[in-house]
């Protein structure tokens, strides 16, 4: 990203919305938008199994694992304003478990891009897949999204809630309901 490309655009965007970028308040900000931006955007240069970096072990593990309450933030890629919420994610090795900052690492990957939530949520799964093949995997995504709340509709109170699941967590009714039930839905 050219982050002094990116704050000229700011500069120019607050001259049309009315704005004096040379006013106090403002004369850095450009410069912080990029910033800000950089750090939102990160996904996009970071590569899913740099990120797993061979964090994967050995394990007689053959029962479920599940990782609560993840914090997601990311862009919605059609107003480019913040949803956030937690994902859950849970899955049954096969004699193979990903080091579980690697889960979180993963989220990570994909939610500092401009993203819809249903598009997100599959990507995690898939790549827990991809990088470890198990008998299956479950991703649940709870996020309140910005420009629901603050635009458009203004609902205060809406969470939209997305789910992936693959393999045994989308053929077996019994594992996933024991993976919902684990994560309180």
């Amino acid at each position: 990203m050219n982050k002094l490309k990116v704050a000229k655009l700011i500069r120019e965007l607050l001259k049309e919305i009315g704005e004096d970028p040379r006013r106090e308040g403002l004369l850095k900000t450009p410069e912080r938008v990029a910033d800000a931006y950089e750090f939102l955007t990160s996904g996009y240069k970071t590569n899913v199994s740099k990120v797993i970096n061979n964090a994967v072990f050995q394990a007689e593990a053959n029962n479920m694992v599940v990782l609560k309450n993840v914090e997601v933030y990311s862009l919605c890629e059609h107003h480019m304003l913040p949803f956030f919420g937690r994902c859950h994610i849970g899955y049954i090795p096969r004699k193979k478990v990903l080091g579980v900052s690697k889960l979180a690492r993963i989220v990570d990957c994909h939610s500092r891009r401009l993203q819809i939530q249903e598009r997100l949520t599959a990507q995690i799964a898939k790549d827990i897949m991809d990088a470890i093949n198990p008998e299956g995997v479950g991703v649940v995504m709870e996020c309140r999204h910005l420009c629901m709340i603050m635009r458009g509709v203004e609902k205060q109170d809406s969470v939209m809630t997305t789910s992936s699941v693959l393999g045994s967590f989308h053929n077996e009714t019994a594992t996933r309901t024991e993976f919902l039930s684990l994560i309180g839905t």
